[in-house]
C-alpha cells in the first residue's frame, strides 16, 4: 500500500463508521416528532432527554470502533475542513429551504420539500468531496432528492416530513457505510480484536 492508499483508507475509515450515524438518524426523526409535538414530545423536556440518551447510546458504538478498528487522528486541516463543511451545509439547508418554500415575495415558493432536497444535496456533495461517493450514497440520497423534488408538497409546510425522511436516510446510509467499512477492513473479530 502506498502512502496515498493509506491516506485514502484513513479518510474512508473515519467516514464509514456508519453505526454512529444510526443515533444521529434517530435524533433527526425525533426532532420531527418534537416539532409535531407527538406523544412525550408535547413536553419541553422530552427532546433534551432523548438527545442525552442518544449520546449515551453512541458511546458503546464509538468504543467498539476504537477497540476493533483503532483510531485515526484527523489533522488540524482536516478538522477545519469538516467544521467549514458543516457550517456551509447548515447555510445551504436553511437558505435553500427559504428560497424554495418561503411565503416571502423573493422566494420561488415551489411545491417541493426543501428540507429533503437540500439535505440530500448536502450529503451527496459531502460524500463526493470526502471519502468518495459510493453506490449506496447515490441510491439513498438520490431517492431523498427525488422524493423531495416531486411536485406533490402543496399545502402545509412539509419540513417535518423532510426531517423524517432525512433521518431514515441517515440511518440507512449509516448501515451501508458500516458494511463498506467491514468490507474494506474486514470483520472486527477477524482482526484479532
Amino acid at each position: 500500500m502506498t502512502r496515498d492508499d493509506h491516506a485514502t483508507a484513513a479518510a474512508s475509515y473515519s467516514s464509514f463508521r456508519g453505526l454512529l450515524q444510526i443515533p444521529a438518524g434517530v435524533l433527526i426523526v425525533l426532532a420531527a416528532l418534537a416539532n409535531w409535538e407527538v406523544g412525550p414530545f408535547r413536553n419541553a423536556w422530552a427532546f433534551p432527554v432523548a438527545l442525552a440518551l442518544l449520546c449515551i447510546a453512541s458511546l458503546p458504538i464509538y468504543r467498539h470502533y476504537q477497540e476493533h478498528y483503532g483510531r485515526i487522528e484527523a489533522s488540524t486541516r482536516q478538522q477545519l475542513r469538516t467544521v467549514a463543511a458543516i457550517a456551509i451545509a447548515i447555510v445551504v439547508v436553511v437558505a435553500g429551504s427559504l428560497l424554495l418554500r418561503s411565503r416571502a415575495s423573493w422566494s420561488l415558493d415551489l411545491p417541493v420539500n426543501p428540507i429533503a432536497i437540500t439535505f440530500a444535496v448536502v450529503m451527496l456533495v459531502s460524500h463526493l468531496l470526502g471519502a468518495g461517493l459510493r453506490r449506496h450514497h447515490v441510491v439513498i440520497w438520490g431517492a431523498l432528492l427525488v422524493a423531495g423534488a416531486l411536485p406533490v408538497w402543496d399545502g402545509e409546510d412539509p419540513s417535518n416530513v423532510g426531517l423524517l425522511l432525512a433521518g431514515v436516510a441517515v440511518t440507512l446510509s449509516g448501515i451501508f457505510d458500516h458494511r463498506e467499512l467491514v468490507r474494506t477492513f474486514g470483520r472486527a473479530d477477524a482482526l484479532g480484536a
